[in-house]
């Protein structure tokens, strides 16, 4: 039986805003489904409440992987049932080095980590990222396209069923993102499922999308094969907006030093995700 991550009816809100109304999607294993849409369209809180982010509260619908209620786990045990998430701003995290966060990883899920810093290593050199950074306390003074490097890295070690990206092209250059990407594309001949968040076609010129959907003010607006992204990039997001959309959403105050609006950024916990199997008392 193929594997499947299903989302029905999905709707989330923050501080009693509701972001999320409705969503409806299917992966299943070997799938590409990229999700795009404009800024405070809900694409990273798609990811944060998918993941089990703290601050987003759920208020309808099921998310299960291969018949599993995700939204009843906590987010190391949904990890720990085969979801990844590539997060848009990796975490940086003092004192704790990357083979041991991948060793409590595999540990986690019974699997020898006798060969793990042979695998680390052989990721590394497949996806250009400099063997040096392996030794660093995980993200710590790495560039933003070090980070999502890191982040495939992570992917590759862990082989998880289904995976998350939220923005990987956000801060990779053109040949880090081809690196990152086809490394993910080739993840899905093994069986990975994967849902891509992106608000530019660019990453979907290496990692091919089976499916793309439209994604506005909480809703998918639209569906189709590889075809709408281009449509997307010839069009913009104009033909899938409505009038009531701009009165409905009421201004949105501005980051002054970029593009993101205010409503794309989330509450930041000190840990995002909340405590794991291995947090301190």
């Amino acid at each position: 039986m193929t594997a499947e991550l299903v989302i029905e009816g999905l709707r989330a809100e923050v501080e009693g805003r509701e972001i999320l109304r409705g969503v409806d999607l299917t992966v299943r294993a070997g799938e590409v489904h990229a999700v795009m849409g404009p800024n405070g369209a809900g694409k990273s809180t798609l990811s944060h409440v998918l993941m089990g982010r703290p601050g987003y509260r759920v208020t309808g619908g099921t998310v299960t992987l291969d018949g599993v209620d995700l939204l009843a786990l906590p987010t190391w045990e949904r990890a720990r049932a085969g979801l990844f998430l590539v997060m848009q701003y990796p975490t940086e995290v003092p004192g704790v080095s990357l083979l041991d966060s991948l060793t409590a990883a595999l540990d986690g899920t019974g699997r020898d980590v006798s060969e793990l810093p042979a695998l680390m290593a052989a990721e590394a050199e497949r996806i250009g990222f400099d063997e040096r950074f392996l030794d660093r306390p995980l993200n710590v003074d790495l560039s933003g396209g070090e980070k999502k490097r890191n982040e495939t890295l992570q992917l590759g070690v862990l082989a998880p069923r289904f995976a998350v990206l939220d923005e990987l092209d956000s801060g990779l250059d053109v040949d880090a993102l081809r690196a990152c990407a086809r490394r993910v594309e080739a993840a899905t001949e093994e069986g990975l499922g994967v849902l891509c968040i992106t608000h530019y076609t660019r990453v979907l010129h290496e990692l091919h999308a089976d499916r793309v959907h439209i994604l506005v003010r909480g809703e998918i607006r639209d569906s189709g094969g590889p075809e709408l992204a281009d449509r997307l990039e010839e069009d913009g997001y104009a033909a899938w907006l409505r009038p009531e959309d701009e009165v409905a959403s009421g201004p949105r105050p501005v980051d002054v030093f970029g593009s993101t609006t205010m409503a794309d950024l989330d509450p930041t916990p000190e840990d995002p995700f909340g405590p794991g199997p291995f947090a301190a008392d």
